[in-house]
C-alpha cells in the first residue's frame, strides 16, 4: 500500500491563516536603561544638595553653660540690671576685655549670651540679663569670664586666692577687695572671698592687689552712663 500521498496530506497540516501570521512587537517598549540611570542619578544629587544645605544652615550648639550659666542666643530682659567691677593692680586701673562673656562667630556676629556679660561700650558694666529672678556672684561672673577668654585665646582670667583676672600674686602681695552698693555710704572694704559676693543693682566691686608694704588705697569713683 502506498503511504506518500497521506505523508504530503499530513505535511499540509496547520498551513493555513495562522501559519501565515507574524508576531509584531507590543506597543511601548523597554526605557532605555540610559534614561533610567540618569534619572537616579539626578535624584541622588539633588538629595545630597538639600542635606547639604540643611547641614550647612542648621543652628550651631553654643558653649557649654559655666557655673550654671548659659550661653544663650538671644538677651533676657524678664531680669535686667547691672553691677560694675574695677580691677587695680598696684594701684593702676584695668579695664575687662571688651564683649567678656558675649560669644562671636568668624564674621564679628553673636553666637551667644551668657547671662552675666559685658558691652565693649560700656565698660567694666557687668549685665546681668536672666530669664528668671535668682542671685549670682562675682565668682560666677568670673568663671564666665575665664572660659570666654581662654576660648578666644586670651588666656586666663580666674579670681581665686592668687590671681585676680589676668594678674597673678607675688610674694607678699595680698587682695583687698571692696564694695560701694550705691547707697551713698561709699566704698567698704570686704573682709570674705570676693567670689562669694552677690551682684547688685548698681553695685561696684573693687577688687586691687596691694604690694607688700603699700597701704590701701581709696577706689577709684565709678558712675553708672545715664538709662543704666
Amino acid at each position: 500500500m502506498d503511504t506518500k500521498p497521506r505523508a504530503k496530506a499530513s505535511a499540509g497540516v496547520g498551513k493555513g491563516k495562522s501559519a501565515r501570521r507574524q508576531v509584531r512587537p507590543k506597543a511601548g517598549g523597554d526605557v532605555p536603561v540610559m534614561a533610567v540611570v540618569a534619572g537616579v542619578v539626578v535624584g541622588v544629587l539633588t538629595i545630597a544638595l538639600i542635606v547639604t544645605i540643611w547641614y550647612l544652615q542648621r543652628p550651631q550648639p553654643g558653649p557649654a553653660a559655666v557655673s550654671g550659666i548659659p550661653c544663650d542666643q538671644l538677651e533676657h530682659t524678664q531680669v535686667h540690671y547691672h553691677a560694675a567691677l574695677q580691677i587695680l593692680y598696684y594701684g593702676t586701673p584695668t579695664y575687662l576685655r571688651d564683649n567678656t562673656g558675649i560669644q562671636l562667630d568668624s564674621t564679628g556676629n553673636v553666637r551667644c549670651y551668657y547671662w552675666l556679660h559685658v558691652h565693649a561700650t560700656q565698660k567694666n558694666i557687668i549685665h546681668i540679663e536672666s530669664p528668671a529672678s535668682q542671685t549670682f556672684t562675682l565668682g560666677q561672673f568670673m568663671d564666665v569670664a575665664n572660659q570666654w577668654s581662654n576660648s578666644n585665646g586670651y588666656g586666663s582670667m580666674k579670681l581665686d586666692s592668687t590671681h585676680v583676672a589676668t594678674f597673678t600674686l607675688q610674694p607678699g602681695d595680698k587682695i583687698v577687695t571692696y564694695i560701694d552698693l550705691g547707697d551713698g555710704k561709699g566704698a567698704t572694704v570686704f573682709a570674705g572671698d570676693p567670689r562669694t559676693i552677690p551682684l547688685k543693682s548698681h553695685e561696684v566691686v573693687t577688687v586691687e592687689i596691694v604690694k607688700s608694704g603699700d597701704k590701701e588705697t581709696t577706689p577709684p569713683s565709678f558712675s553708672f552712663p545715664s538709662g543704666l
